[in-house]
């Protein structure tokens, strides 16, 4: 499908609103915890993605997983490791410090952009990365735990660092268009890792029927197709610009946790949030001033 910047811009909002349910979506499961939660969701996942890719690409995926080149098997591995260590890091340490160590994202995507990518950031992108770091960590700042966590900090930094290797090499296929491999599997084999690894980890299984159908939904919904609109949306928007708007994640995630799970946010998450929306509203503003609204910024199909 062919894109507008713009119309880009609107899908990657919709992928971070359902990236954002699974906070609220997890708080309503009865007995699944812990591990158990990311093996389900992955397996789910995993169940969805490969239904879904094998209408699109036919039967022919399976046997093309396994002679796929070595840039998707990557990309798969970066997902594998975004899908778990946010889980992990939830188990070793407060929410909070995953979150804020979670705003380092853009920053780390905008420097390997340039250093890997070659891409010059303009100064409002680096700007606007400058101020959602700073409102993320102002909406967490006064949840902080008082020790060290160092373990639990450490888990949850892989989390921005596959993201950054991922959106890259996404960027990277994307900007061959039709050329490059097909990216989409690679959302496939990081499910499937996912769950094969966090499976020992999760048994004996204790879902419940209930907990079993939210998971359900967080495999489909919540993983699934926002995953695989990203990978697409990666041909037209620059891969700094994609961690910055998934910053949004968090925003919506507090929202929903306010409205559904009767968590009060307060003074600071409030002010924080005004943060990150204004650096959004700021860089996105700008991009369009400096773009025709009518001017097609890439094609990608899938």
């Amino acid at each position: 499908m062919s894109l507008t910047h713009r119309r880009a811009v609107a899908l990657m909002v919709l992928v971070t609103l359902l990236w954002s349910i699974a906070g609220v979506v997890a708080r309503h499961l009865e007995a699944a915890a812990g591990f158990e939660v990311n093996f389900w969701r992955s397996a789910f996942n995993a169940l969805a993605l490969g239904i879904g890719l094998t209408v699109l690409r036919g039967p022919g995926l399976w046997s093309g997983l396994l002679r796929a080149p070595r840039i998707v098997w990557i990309s798969g591995l970066c997902w594998a490791v975004m899908f778990t260590a946010f889980m992990l890091a939830i188990t070793m340490t407060s929410v909070a410090m995953v979150l804020v160590t979670m705003a380092l994202g853009p920053m780390v995507t905008a420097l390997f952009s340039r250093f890997f990518l070659g891409q010059r950031l303009p100064l409002r992108t680096w700007v606007a990365i400058f101020v959602a770091g700073l409102g993320i960590a102002w909406m967490f700042g006064s949840d902080m735990p008082a020790g060290g966590q160092l373990l639990g900090s450490l888990v949850a930094c892989a989390v921005p660092l596959a993201a950054a290797v991922n959106w890259t090499l996404l960027q990277k296929t994307g900007q061959a268009l039709e050329a490059g491999p097909d990216m989409l599997p690679a959302v496939l084999i990081g499910a499937l890792l996912s769950a094969l690894c966090t499976l020992p980890l999760a048994w004996p299984l204790q879902a419940t029927g209930h907990d079993l159908g939210l998971l359900a939904l967080l495999g489909v919904v919540q993983l699934a197709i926002p995953c695989l609109l990203v990978v697409t949306l990666t041909r037209v928007l620059p891969a700094p610009e994609i961690a910055l708007l998934a910053l949004l994640e968090v925003i919506f995630g507090v929202a929903w946790a306010w409205l559904w799970a009767n968590e009060q946010p307060s003074a600071s998450v409030l002010l924080g949030g005004s943060l990150v929306l204004l650096a959004l509203v700021f860089n996105e503003g700008l991009a369009l001033r400096r773009r025709p609204a009518s001017g097609v910024a890439a094609a990608g199909s899938v």
